[in-house]
């Protein structure tokens, strides 16, 4: 099951291994006071997000996963920021002590843990029903429909196979800065955008002016525009960094 876990066969016996959703809830297995303590002790000490191993529907192991941060994260965060994105919220699978401890280190807005799949897209339907344009940055399966939900997509170069045949855009790199460069990008794509077409219908204008008052030839003004049109072109050529 995707963001649940896994069920299989082990020497005759059922054995599960996944969320606490997942072995707790949906596969029944008995949670007793000393696995809660075991458990609370494990989030107390923020040792990472835990998976859980159950055999013949009994506890077996726990398993802490500490995925480590990317070292430019916290700094690519504050730089798109400042670049005009308000509001960065983290969407995951992992516990919410795990969870929080990260909103905490990169200094997020929000945060949402444990969330499944389908709950990612819906909280992105919820932002986008607030008059929100929302930007998803995913690497995963379990990022997919929030993808498709996004107004924007992205995904790393690391990404799976699927999340980047959903995404909108597809980075060259699995650095966080590079979503900084794009934002960049992005920004200068359409002031260019926005310059040009002030230009052309200031332009034009003129040019329709100065005809209609008799002050400039049918051919020099066919001339002018279509030379513009050249200039315009080339100018858009040069580099936006």
């Amino acid at each position: 099951m995707i963001a649940h876990g896994i069920a299989t066969s082990l020497y005759g016996k059922r054995a599960i291994i996944g969320s606490d959703h997942f072995v707790f809830e949906d596969e029944g297995v008995e949670r007793t006071k000393d696995i809660d303590d075991v458990i609370r002790s494990c989030e107390n000490e923020g040792v990472g997000s835990m998976i859980y191993l159950a055999i013949d529907n009994q506890i077996a192991g726990i398993i802490s996963i500490y995925d480590p941060l990317k070292v430019e994260a916290k700094q690519a965060i504050h730089n798109l920021k400042t670049l005009g994105m308000t509001k960065v919220v983290m969407l995951t699978g992992d516990c919410d002590s795990a969870a929080k401890a990260v909103a905490h280190e990169l200094d997020l807005d929000d945060y949402r843990a444990s969330v499944l799949p389908e709950d990612k897209a819906a909280y992105i339907q919820m932002l986008k029903d607030q008059g929100h344009t929302v930007i998803m940055v995913g690497d995963g399966i379990n990022d997919t429909p929030a993808l498709s939900t996004a107004d924007v997509s992205i995904s790393m170069q690391d990404s799976s196979d699927l999340a980047r045949e959903l995404a909108d855009i597809t980075l060259v790199s699995s650095n966080l800065n590079e979503l900084v460069i794009l934002k960049r990008l992005a920004m200068h794509l359409f002031d260019r955008i926005h310059a040009n077409y002030r230009f052309i219908v200031a332009f034009n204008s003129s040019l329709i002016g100065l005809g209609a008052l008799g002050l400039m030839s049918p051919n020099t003004t066919s001339l002018l525009h279509n030379g513009s049109t050249f200039a315009i072109a080339a100018s858009s050529t040069r580099n936006y960094l």
